[in-house]
């Protein structure tokens, strides 16, 4: 029985990583050209963005909350970057600080959700939702719902300037990707995100600060939503109230699809990074064979149904909500 379990368990680990593997071997079968270096250097740059938010998403689901305010915070960081640029003159100046400023604001932003969250007792979902929705209407009013053009040459150079034909953002990612884990793997702080996704009663009871935790994941994740906003305008080279428009799905369903469940207390940054291709594997692979997008989000809507039916362990839940 034990070892049945065990079986599980370890095909419930690796199933997604199997899952990656085998969409690149059926699609570069379909399609040769989706192994070259060019085809891969368009999926990464596509990953980027996504992974950065799923990254900061992953922290929140591991405790056990959800977060609805990412299109609003990234739409919010991202006109604010661009303001700051513009006001300063340019990146090649002043404009240095725009980035690091930009990620501040987007922290800030998580930092509300998370006091809002805990010192009200509102279930984050509806905190977050709220939250969003408020900060695309100040984002409207900010650019006047027109789009912000952030054509600065120096900031480009995020998608521009390539290494071994990869764009700088992509290492940028990595980097932030590995900063990630290292909090999670490594830190007080990452080991208490499990104990309270885990069980929070018995986080209570072993004497840790819940509330504080929470308020520093919101805080955490809203610094990875800050640089998802930051290499999303540096692709597109604007600004405008939807920036974020997509990503909640994108990002969740990363996580979902990665193993991470969303009942708390299990899962990790490399997981989400899983999750971040194979969703932008399956999209780009039907680019590339020209499925049609209804198509794609109809795979994508199945997808999730399935990652949550095997990642649930169905012995801790109760009570289906």
């Amino acid at each position: 029985m034990s070892s049945q379990s065990s079986y599980k368990e370890l095909l419930r680990k690796w199933a997604p990583l199997m899952v990656l593997l085998l969409l690149c071997a059926i699609i570069s079968i379909i399609y040769p050209g989706f192994l070259s270096v060019r085809n891969f250097s368009r999926l990464l740059t596509a990953s980027a963005a996504p992974l950065m938010i799923a990254i900061g998403v992953t922290f929140i689901i591991i405790m056990g909350s959800i977060d609805l305010s990412i299109e609003g915070i990234m739409a919010f960081c991202g006109s604010m970057l661009a303001i700051i640029m513009v006001k300063l003159g340019g990146f090649s100046e002043l404009g240095y600080f725009a980035i690091p400023a930009a990620i501040i604001i987007s922290a800030a932003c998580g930092l509300i959700n998370g006091l809002i969250h805990v010192k009200l007792k509102i279930p984050s979902f509806l905190v977050s939702l709220g939250v969003g929705f408020s900060l695309i209407g100040v984002t409207m009013v900010i650019t006047k719902g027109e789009r912000i053009p952030l054509p600065d040459p120096v900031f480009r150079l995020l998608l521009t300037e390539r290494i071994f034909n990869f764009p700088l953002m992509v290492y940028l990612a990595a980097a932030a990707l590995l900063f990630a884990w290292f909090i999670q793997s490594y830190t007080a702080l990452g080991r208490n995100f499990y104990a309270v996704g885990g069980g929070e009663h018995l986080a209570y009871a072993s004497g840790l600060s819940v509330k504080r935790i929470r308020v520093l994941g919101f805080a955490l994740a809203g610094v990875f939503y800050g640089l998802g906003a930051v290499f999303a305008v540096a692709r597109l080279g604007s600004v405008a109230s939807n920036l974020g428009d997509g990503y909640t799905f994108i990002a969740i369903t990363s996580v979902v699809v990665g193993g991470t469940s969303l009942m708390g207390g299990n899962g990790g940054v490399w997981q989400s990074l899983i999750g971040v291709l194979i969703i932008n594997v399956i999209n780009n692979g039907m680019v590339l064979v020209g499925f049609p997008t209804y198509i794609q989000q109809g795979v994508l809507g199945a997808l999730v149904i399935i990652s949550v039916a095997l990642v649930t362990n169905r012995k801790r839940l109760q009570i289906v909500k």
